[in-house]
């Protein structure tokens, strides 16, 4: 059985009452989906009005995605006009993405007393939008809206518009709950029946309204879906979307589906949690197969069967998708998997080693102090590459200042300067920026860039702030999380203190510190491979 996954946390995920995506967020996302190899992603919706999402199928193309394919959003034409006339349906082909996703109304009450046109009108706009839309796409898929609402009131009307997106050539027909009322057992009945009827693939897109957006989603699978619609961690307007997260691990698991995404399974996790980071939302704690209680034993029984027989408490490997177990009256927390990560960067590591329990106990402390190092990858191995002593200092810190002023026409100015002690000479610099934060980065990488030439390529692409805890006031710990890029790569730092510009400074003087540690890694490679005869 195989089954593709479309994501589409860049528009329907963003119409969560809590997220409002930048471009620079869309195209981060876009590269973590891509690299997972979820199948298709949705940009977003193109049109005049919508700027960030036009820009963003401008700038996608330079990504150089090697497994998604990009779809753009929109809908099917306006009554009584051609496709060609509708300045929405041109804005989608003027996207140029590869793929063409329309929503049109299956639901009869939507047409007479929504869209208010006649039945049969709707009927045309369907299948003359896909028509049109085919000329200039890869694949054309449409989601007919409202469709289980549409079917239950009237199942023949509800065929008819799956009969006209066929005759338009759909790659694709995807049903959609809309209004995420149906029920598991309608939506297998309902598709076995499409399935009668219609040829086209067809594909779902559930909401979770009734709590059963991966249940919903599930069960159509096993009526004949073969794409399954929705959005990692299961953002969305209302009660959310189907959470692609839970649905990817169900399928795989439990139902052995055949995804192009199999062999990422093991980095489920740090996907949910890097996208978490993006849109600054707090992870569920309960979020099933990724979150943090997910394999946490507590009952003493529980914990004594896991030591003994994992499985006897476990229903799958946590270090399947990534996860580690928690035994929480031993105090024992994400043991095995930190040591796994830890025999990576340095090989032949043993577990015993003194060093490898004082690693522990630090990155508890750590944690338990805010510091998220799933999602913080760089910061998680600065921190290991110093207590193993596989790091060398390339800077010292002899001092930082941030003044925040106003000019002469009333705005605002941040200036910082820094000093610092580079191969033994003193280096004191001084930049203004965009905020503070913007003003220690300039100031900090003009210091670094005499001495490390390819610091000029090194971008800071994402910098979010979180408060933490209960404390929400002036006084409260807040995390830093940042993430930088070049021309190869991205990396993920933190920072954390009740101070908002000591934390940013933390996550800045890591992200440019892994930097230039990976450098001189790699040039001392390349060196000792000049002299090896």
């Amino acid at each position: 059985m195989k089954v593709c996954l479309y994501d589409t946390t860049l528009r329907d995920g963003n119409q969560d009452r809590k997220i409002s995506l930048s471009l620079a967020d869309k195209l981060q996302i876009a590269r973590l989906l891509d690299f997972f190899k979820i199948d298709y992603i949705e940009g977003g919706w193109p049109n005049p009005g919508n700027p960030t999402d036009e820009e963003f199928f401008r700038k996608v193309k330079e990504l150089k995605l090697g497994h998604a394919k990009i779809a753009a959003f929109g809908s099917t034409r306006r009554p009584f006009m051609t496709p060609d006339q509708d300045p929405l349906m041109r804005a989608l082909v003027d996207s140029e993405a590869p793929v063409k996703t329309i929503f049109g109304k299956s639901w009869d009450l939507h047409v007479t007393e929504v869209i208010r046109t006649t039945l049969e009108e709707n009927l045309d706009m369907i299948e003359s939008s896909v028509a049109y839309l085919k000329e200039f796409s890869q694949e054309v898929i449409f989601d007919a809206e409202h469709f289980f609402d549409g079917y239950k009131a009237n199942p023949t009307y509800a065929l008819d518009t799956l009969r006209s997106a066929q005759l338009g050539g759909a790659d694709y027909i995807v049903l959609c709950d809309t209004n995420g009322g149906a029920l598991p057992w309608e939506v297998e009945s309902i598709f076995e029946n499409v399935r009668k009827e219609i040829t086209t693939k067809l594909g779902v897109h559930v909401h979770n309204d009734c709590g059963l957006g991966v249940s919903n989603s599930l069960f159509a699978v096993q009526g004949g879906a073969m794409m399954v619609q929705g959005v990692i961690n299961g953002y969305g307007e209302r009660c959310g979307n189907a959470n692609l997260t839970t649905i990817a691990a169900n399928l795989h698991f439990k139902m052995n589906a055949e995804l192009a995404c199999a062999n990422s399974m093991a980095e489920l996790r740090k996907l949910s949690l890097a996208i978490d980071q993006i849109v600054n939302l707090p992870s569920d704690v309960r979020a099933p197969y990724v979150g943090d209680a997910a394999f946490a034993h507590k009952g003493g029984a529980h914990i004594d069967g896991v030591m003994k027989v994992a499985r006897s408490f476990e229903h799958v490997n946590p270090h399947s998708i990534g996860n580690d177990r928690i035994f929480v009256t031993s105090d024992q927390a994400g043991g095995s998997l930190i040591v796994e990560k830890l025999k990576q960067i340095k090989p032949g590591i043993d577990k015993k080693d003194p060093l490898v329990a004082e690693l522990l106990t630090t990155i508890k402390q750590k944690e338990n102090a805010g510091w998220h190092f799933d999602s913080a990858e760089a910061s998680f191995k600065m921190l290991v590459y110093r207590k193993l002593g596989l790091f060398h200092e390339p800077f010292e810190i002899l001092n930082y200042r941030v003044i925040e002023d106003k000019n002469i026409q009333g705005m605002s100015v941040s200036q910082a300067s820094v000093k610092l002690r580079i191969k033994g000479e003193v280096s004191h610099q001084v930049s203004e920026g965009d905020g503070p934060v913007n003003a220690l980065d300039a100031a900090l990488r003009k210091a670094l860039l005499p001495y490390f030439p390819f610091m000029k390529m090194v971008r800071l692409d994402d910098f979010k702030v979180r408060v933490l805890g209960s404390n929400v006031g002036s006084d409260a710990m807040v995390r830093v999380w940042t993430t930088f890029g070049d021309e190869n790569e991205q990396w993920n730092v933190a920072g954390v203190s009740a101070n908002i510009i000591e934390a940013s400074w933390l996550a800045l003087v890591d992200g440019l510190s892994y930097k230039i540690h990976k450098e001189i890694k790699s040039t001392d490679k390349k060196d000792s491979q000049k002299r090896a005869p």
